[in-house]
């Protein structure tokens, strides 16, 4: 049970996050990848400059398809930052590297 707790707050102590600038930022100066985990048709009504769609649900399936390289920057968002959150988790359950959540997610810029 302590073991249980134990990783349950390591991952939330190790979740990268980062603002709106900071993101700005990222794209520009690190070549960082925005990737929209929304569905489809939130994608569609409106998502930030530069971002690639791969829903939250399609994401392990597809992800290597649109970011082969384990070691690239990616920053994930989503309307409020919480689906971002489980994306974040399974990219660094699979062996990405540098996985950043928008915090807050759309509702926060």
């Amino acid at each position: 049970m302590l073991e249980r707790i134990k990783k349950i707050f390591n991952r939330h102590i190790n979740l990268k996050e980062v603002n709106y600038k900071t993101m700005q930022n990222m794209q520009k100066q690190k070549n960082a990848i925005l990737i929209d985990v929304r569905s489809k048709q939130e994608y569609e009504e409106g998502h930030l400059i530069g971002a690639i769609w791969v829903s939250l649900y399609d994401l392990s399936e597809e992800i290597l398809k649109v970011v082969p390289d384990k070691k690239a920057i990616i920053i994930v968002y989503c309307t409020s930052g919480m689906r971002s959150k489980q994306a974040q988790e399974l990219l660094e359950q699979m062996g990405y590297e540098e996985v950043y959540n928008l915090k807050g997610g759309l509702n926060n810029i």
